[in-house]
Order: structure tokens, then sequence, then C-alpha cells
């Protein structure tokens, strides 16, 4: 078995990350009325500065390397294209993504219905992101 391409891991893992970050500020204008509310009634402030701005950046990028990461490492067993990169995207989501979201829903610390549309929009951008960094990896 060949080693990982982790120069292609790393562009295709650029790639998904943009493209995760991308997605999770466009989508946020479609809960951004109820986040504000919700934020109100925890006394916390949406203000964004420079530094939260380059940190979301940061864990976007993170998330889309270990993304192509995985999707390299079981390339070998489940074979190369997007259904296996849906498959670790789903995976790594069930795994990190929604434990987060029941553990916000348990601290009642945002409704439901916000909760609902970042499961959703989570698990497309994972998806997403993850096909487009399988389509950018090649084996070394």
């Amino acid at each position: 078995m060949k080693g990982i391409n982790l120069n292609r891991v790393i562009l295709g893992g650029l790639a998904a990350g943009l493209l995760i970050w991308l997605m999770e500020g466009l989508s946020s204008m479609l809960y951004a009325t109820d986040l504000q509310a919700a934020m109100t009634a925890h006394s916390l402030s949406m203000e964004i500065g420079a530094n939260t701005v380059i940190l979301s950046i940061l864990v976007s990028l993170i998330i889309g390397c270990i993304l192509v990461f995985f999707y390299a490492a079981v390339r070998p067993r489940f074979g190369p294209g997007p259904q296996t990169a849906a498959c670790v995207a789903s995976t790594l989501w069930a795994g990190g993504y929604l434990p987060s979201l029941l553990g916000y829903h348990m601290l009642g610390l945002f409704p439901v219905k916000i909760l609902v549309w970042w499961a959703a929009v989570g698990l497309v951008e994972m998806i997403l992101a993850a096909t487009l960094g399988a389509w950018l990896y090649r084996e070394s």
C-alpha cells in the first residue's frame, strides 16, 4: 500500500476548508435574526473582530485537511470518488459535529430551529467539502 500524499491532502484540505468557511458565512444569513435573539437572551454579543475571523478561517482549514486526510486513509479500502468522500464526511459529522449540537441543546444555549439549521448545513457543507478535497487528492 502506498503512503498518503500529504501535499495533496494539504491542497485538497485548503480547498475544502475554504468551501466550509464560505458556506458557513453564507448560511448564517438564513438564521441571523434567530441567532441574534438567542445570543441576546444569554447576554452575549455577536460582534466579530479580526481575531474571530482569522480563527474561523483557521478552524475551517483544519477541518478541511482532516476531511481530506481521512478520505486519503480510507480510499484504498473504499475506493476513490465522491461516495467515499460522502462516507468520510458523514462519519466525521456524526462523530464530531452532531455531538456538539446535542450538547448545545442539552445546555439550552440555542433554540432547536437553529440547531437543526446548523446540523443540516453542516452535513451538506462537510459532504461538499470532502468531495472537493477528494477531487483534488491524488495518491503518491
